[in-house]
């Protein structure tokens, strides 16, 4: 699958812990799993913004989702809120609904109910180039490359949705800057790149666009333990270094949370638990009960 930067140009003929008292927002048994402490959805509420300043507004807020395919409800009731400058990690078993929930979000599944909104702006129901123009990027999984195309013309077709030339310009010459290994292999196919290489490609590609959310899909998958630690670590330093929001979706729990500054946990297509990554990380009973760690 391409990025939404990709499939919007093809479209335009071009390119918590145990015991934790009310208000942590763990799950609970009685009548089943239920989320608790809603007024943590807000990702990081109360932190101060790396950059300086506090602020309790969500740059991305999803409000009472539901989607799906071809009659098969996906996603129930979903609510998530990311505030500027964090890592909100979306977790939970294959088939709980985190593909598409960001699928949802970037418009290439249309709600049934619900609400997306981007600093206030409501985007539901735009087209995918509508919403990488207002601000959101969507990495797929797959390391989805155009092997037909250097690496080079990889990236420019991210920086389609940029104004002008010199704007163009501006952000690969970035990109080079900031992922010296792209700027070595410029000139190269993508398809002699290795996987991390690609990985780090797509996520390039995605910032060429300049957005205010990155929404990354398994940007793990199927890579080698000490490459999925770089590419943690290169999505830490997006939030840390550029104030970038981010929605991480990964089956590798224990990766994210260590990066994360919410975490969110999806079952069967319903949030069942919304809380603070390291608290949810310390939760032995929970990490087991959903993420089998």
């Amino acid at each position: 699958m391409a990025s939404s930067a990709e499939a919007g140009a093809e479209r335009g003929g071009g390119t918590s812990s145990a015991g934790a008292g009310a208000g942590r927002g763990r799950a609970q048994s009685g009548g089943g799993r239920e989320a608790r402490g809603r007024d943590k959805q807000s990702a990081g509420a109360g932190q101060t913004e790396r950059g300086g300043g506090t602020s309790s507004a969500a740059a991305l807020e999803v409000e009472h989702l539901e989607s799906g395919y071809a009659g098969v409800m996906a996603l129930r009731d979903v609510s998530i809120s990311a505030k500027p400058g964090t890592i909100t990690a979306v977790l939970g078993a294959n088939g709980a609904g985190k593909t598409t929930l960001l699928a949802t979000i970037s418009g290439f599944v249309r709600p049934r109910q619900g609400r997306v909104t981007l600093d206030g702006t409501d985007l539901t129901r735009r087209a995918p180039e509508e919403i990488v123009r207002a601000g959101i990027a969507h990495v797929p999984e797959g390391q989805a490359v155009i092997t037909e195309l250097t690496v080079e013309e990889n990236l420019r077709v991210g920086g389609l949705w940029r104004h002008g030339q010199a704007g163009r310009a501006a952000a690969l010459e970035d990109a080079y800057k900031r992922f010296p290994v792209l700027a070595a292999a410029r000139n190269r196919s993508a398809s002699t790149l290795s996987g991390g290489e690609r990985q780090i490609l797509v996520i390039a590609r995605a910032l060429m666009a300049s957005p205010k959310v990155l929404l990354l899909d398994e940007p793990s998958l199927g890579l080698a333990p000490r490459i999925v630690a770089q590419v943690m670590d290169l999505i830490q330093r997006l939030r840390d270094e550029s104030g970038l929001t981010v929605v991480l979706v990964e089956q590798n729990a224990r990766s994210a949370l260590a990066i994360a500054d919410l975490g969110v946990v999806l079952n069967v297509g319903r949030v069942v638990v919304i809380e603070e990554a390291a608290v949810l990380g310390a939760d032995e009973a929970l990490r087991k009960h959903y993420l089998g760690f």
